[in-house]
């Protein structure tokens, strides 16, 4: 099936390497093999290597993005390739490199999983294989990050074992590679005991980030938390936004994708009841009257672990939860529903090649709710030659700057913390290298703005109880709730 393995830093340094069959005693996994595919996914000029009229040496094409020598080193080409560059966006997950291999890679914290393979195979096999490696490094080391894994090579590579034979995937779940897996984690950072906590009732956001076996320190010895295990679940309830307002700041088009994710660590492995909002609605067309004032979602698609014997009377689900991390439940909403955030842009040509660009941001979530690591960009016209920027915040926002990037064309405003019930505004005066036409007017916006709100949720779905299904005498694990709504496509037109 795929011929290597291999997982690359952000830096593009060899983390783990695997090599399974190789075509004419060449590996493509070598150290050159790898650098030129972190260049091309680096610098992507948007043709795949190998068609004609491309240069076939190593690596990278002549289709205008060749990297020399000098580009490499820092040098003056440097600039000009990453321009060229940009335009394409980014690498597509599948290409093909000259040395006849075809390349596909996901892309988890920072780090890139990747392999190659020289037989005609499904691309949409090796991308869920890859991402499914991915989630077996993060449930086994706690985090996934570079260092964990460095640290951690040892039990990577014996999972890597059992995961593949000969480049066949063979066992991919975390609860059956226990059984063969004999290496013990060494944790990266120290986990807060939430047993000595000041609130009892709230959990470290990094005490998911555990292993799911028993682990060690640098040291080699037994860490307090391995001594001292839990019988804790962590219920996440994820949705992401993807709206589209117009200039006038009307909804044109939004959409919920939420889901349901846990990551269990309860002994013995015992049958769980969840509980969801009694008055759900599945599906637009069930037959729901209009004064209904139940959730509604268009679809729901459950894991296969789930048992529905009293979903459709009661909302209730019952399921043995897996080991590490996994979705109970994914859904989606389309339609109108209150959008957290309201975004009202406007432009004002001062002089013939000076603009006035005003961006007022309203939040509509409760004051007692905040959105965390707010991020506005708002693209200008290439003539653009100088930009100051002006915000004018209400009392509670913290972290509050704007600024231009010259060399994206583009401004730039974040906030640490955004209140709720709150407005904020921020002004820009844009200075044009020429006469402003309708063609530079369209270029600029649309205004992208990201965000995260922590314990809140649009849709409303609630999770009403979460129980151990029998009634297990002096059996009391911790059970953590978290609610958190992000952005996934929040853009504005102007």
């Amino acid at each position: 099936m795929i011929t290597n393995f291999f997982v690359l830093s952000p830096r593009g340094d060899t983390v783990i390497a695997k090599s399974y069959r190789s075509k004419s005693g060449v590996g493509a996994h070598e150290r050159s093999h790898t650098e030129a595919f972190f260049r091309k996914v680096k610098f992507w000029d948007g043709v795949a290597p190998g068609t004609p009229g491309m240069d076939t040496t190593l690596g990278l094409g002549s289709g205008g993005n060749k990297l020399s020598a000098d580009s490499l080193s820092g040098g003056s080409g440097e600039g000009s390739e990453a321009k060229d560059s940009k335009k394409f966006g980014d690498a597509p997950p599948v290409f093909v490199m000259p040395d006849g291999y075809s390349y596909m890679h996901v892309k988890r914290n920072g780090l890139i999983f990747g392999c190659a393979t020289e037989k005609n195979i499904s691309p949409v096999v090796v991308i869920e294989l890859l991402s499914k490696i991915a989630k077996v490094f993060k449930d086994y080391c706690g985090t996934l990050s570079e260092e964990s894994i460095r640290k951690n090579f040892i039990l990577l590579y014996e999972l890597l074992d059992e995961l593949l034979d000969y480049g066949y995937p063979q066992v991919t779940q975390t609860e059956n590679l226990k059984a063969f897996v004999y290496n013990e984690p060494i944790v990266v950072s120290a986990v807060a005991d939430t047993g000595k906590m000041i609130n009892p009732k709230t959990a470290s956001a990094s005490a998911v980030h555990k292993p799911v076996i028993s682990s060690v320190n640098a040291d080699g010895k037994k860490t307090s938390l391995a001594a001292n295990q839990k019988n804790e679940i962590f219920v996440d309830i994820l949705e992401r936004l993807s709206v589209l307002f117009s200039s006038n700041g009307y909804v044109l088009n939004s959409t919920i994708d939420g889901c349901i994710q846990m990551k269990s660590y309860l002994a013995g492995n015992p049958q769980l009841r969840l509980a969801l909002n009694e008055d759900l609605i599945v599906g637009k067309n069930s037959g729901s009257t209009s004064y209904s004032s139940g959730v509604t979602v268009d679809d729901i698609n459950f894991n296969d672990c789930v048992n529905l014997s009293e979903w459709d009377h009661g909302r209730t689900l019952s399921f043995y939860p897996p080991d590490g991390e996994f979705i109970v439940l994914s859904y989606r909403m389309t339609g109108e529903f209150k959008t957290p955030f309201r975004i009202f842009p406007s432009i004002e040509e001062v002089e013939p090649n000076k603009l006035e660009i005003a961006v007022h941001i309203r939040a509509e979530i409760p004051d007692n709710h905040f959105g965390a690591n707010v991020s506005i960009e708002v693209p200008l016209p290439h003539s653009t030659t100088a930009a100051t920027c002006n915000v004018v915040s209400t009392p509670g926002a913290t972290g509050v700057n704007a600024e231009y990037v010259s060399q994206d064309k583009k401004l730039v405003w974040t906030l640490k913390k955004f209140p709720g019930c709150t407005e904020q505004t921020m002004r820009a005066k844009i200075t044009l290298s020429g006469p402003c036409t309708s063609q530079i007017r369209r270029e600029i916006g649309p205004i992208n703005m990201s965000y995260e709100i922590p314990m809140y949720n649009v849709s409303s779905l609630q999770v009403r109880y979460l129980r151990i299904a029998e009634n297990m005498p002096g059996y009391t694990p911790y059970r953590w709730v978290r609610y958190v709504t992000q952005s996934n496509s929040y853009v504005c037109r102007l």
